[in-house]
């Protein structure tokens, strides 16, 4: 048999690309992840910070539930906008857990949140509508916009304001053309989360502009170390839900990240619009997830209360590894999944073979060439001088990549 060979796999053709995929990058933790995959691959001893992804499995009762579905048969199509098993769910889980009334009918299943963040920018955005992101942030809601024809307005919060938005800095930013606000409470990557006060503080400027929609990322809205509940935009300013999109899941709370279930509440007509948009793209989500999804919801909560006080635990390990360090500075983070210190004291340094640390991303190659630390640069965050750590990962592994991190400071001249 002869096999013929397509004239492509010989030279990588030349195919026109859209504008949006010639200036759409690749996420820069997924970057550093797979740089430091690569490099564990070859043999090195690596400890890998990159990936705000759980390292506990899925509860066992959760895996039960998605083989029962499948035993029950519910591995057909499903809505756009998701089951109606699974948007009741999320309904009962707002009323219960964030003091929320939302039918169902405004509720939408996505895979992910990100797909909700990047569904609402498509039903909404024209060419030069602005989305105003506090900085520093994860880098797809900037990519969400700008890929939607929108125009990411990016307001630098540095560590004197615990990198937090200020009214006044959002009263600045804001101009006719403004169509999103994006907050994010725990933040990915400074782990800030904003107070009642500050909150209402900003809810104060958004009555003033009534143009202004708000993207509330609210995904590690389970993993916070401040006592009590953390508060919320939805319950400090009700008056503002008709224009608030309420954005959680099922990742980072119930260790399900490979399940991609993200859903989002809000307005009916913003609903609409996203479901009709990932009617378009994708269609339904996997039914056997979303069976899952209803089960995490309703089902036992010990595993999230646990995950949480492992969490506080590695965030504490970092918090004391770092307290009192000639070369790194750390605003101790209230919630999520990481830490963001500050590497800016080293900056200008040599190493000992003379190379100049003269970034962050410089100071990021550094540790991971020298000590097997992957960490992702603050730049990618649009904050530069920092660096991000996960503290998703084993104890151990993290007060190991402190220890390293140390010992690489101290070697710089």
């Amino acid at each position: 048999m002869t096999i013929l060979t397509h004239p492509t796999q010989k030279r990588d053709p030349e195919i026109p690309l859209s504008r949006r995929a010639r200036e759409t990058r690749l996420p820069p933790n997924a970057a550093a992840s797979l740089k430091a995959k690569a490099l564990r691959a070859e043999g090195r001893d690596i400890i890998d910070l990159t990936i705000g992804e759980p390292d506990f499995d899925t509860p066992e009762h959760i895996k039960d539930a998605a083989i029962q579905a499948m035993r029950r048969g519910e591995t057909k199509y499903t809505p756009a906008a998701g089951t109606q098993a699974l948007r009741d769910a999320v309904s009962r889980k707002l009323a219960r857990e964030n003091e929320l009334d939302y039918p169902a009918r405004q509720i939408a299943i996505a895979n992910g949140a990100k797909q909700i963040i990047f569904n609402a920018f498509a039903a909404t955005l024209d060419t030069g509508d602005e989305v105003i992101i506090p900085t520093p942030a994860w880098s797809s809601f900037q990519d969400a916009a700008a890929f939607n024809d929108g125009t990411p307005r990016l307001v630098p919060c540095p560590a004197s304001t615990g990198f937090k938005l200020t009214p006044e800095a959002l009263e600045r930013a804001i101009t006719p053309k403004t169509r999103w606000l994006v907050l994010n409470s725990p933040s990915n990557p400074s782990g800030a989360v904003y107070n009642a006060d500050e909150l209402e503080a900003l809810a104060d400027v958004l009555r003033r502009h009534p143009q202004v929609l708000v993207l509330l990322d609210e995904i590690y809205e389970h993993v916070h170390f401040l006592p009590g509940p953390p508060a919320s935009l939805t319950r400090v300013a009700p008056d503002l839900l008709d224009r608030i999109l309420l954005i959680t899941g099922v990742s980072k709370t119930y260790a399900m990240t490979g399940w991609r279930i993200g859903f989002g509440a809000g307005p009916l007509p913003l609903i609409k619009a996203m479901i009709m948009v990932q009617a378009q793209a994708c269609s339904g989500v996997n039914a056997i997830a979303q069976a899952a999804a209803i089960t995490a919801l309703d089902g036992d909560q010990s595993f999230v209360e646990r995950a949480a006080a492992a969490y506080k635990s590695r965030r504490d390990i970092v918090v004391n590894a770092f307290a009192g360090s000639p070369h790194i500075d750390l605003v101790a983070p209230d919630g999520g999944l990481f830490a963001f210190p500050s590497c800016a004291s080293v900056i200008g340094r040599k190493t000992p073979q003379g190379r100049l640390i003269d970034t962050d991303l410089a100071f990021g190659d550094y540790l991971l060439e020298t000590e097997g630390v992957a960490s992702v640069n603050g730049g990618s965050f649009d904050l530069p001088g920092h660096f991000r750590l996960s503290i998703a990962a084993d104890a151990n592994s993290i007060e190991e990549a402190c220890r390293r991190i140390a010992r690489a400071c101290a070697r710089l001249g």
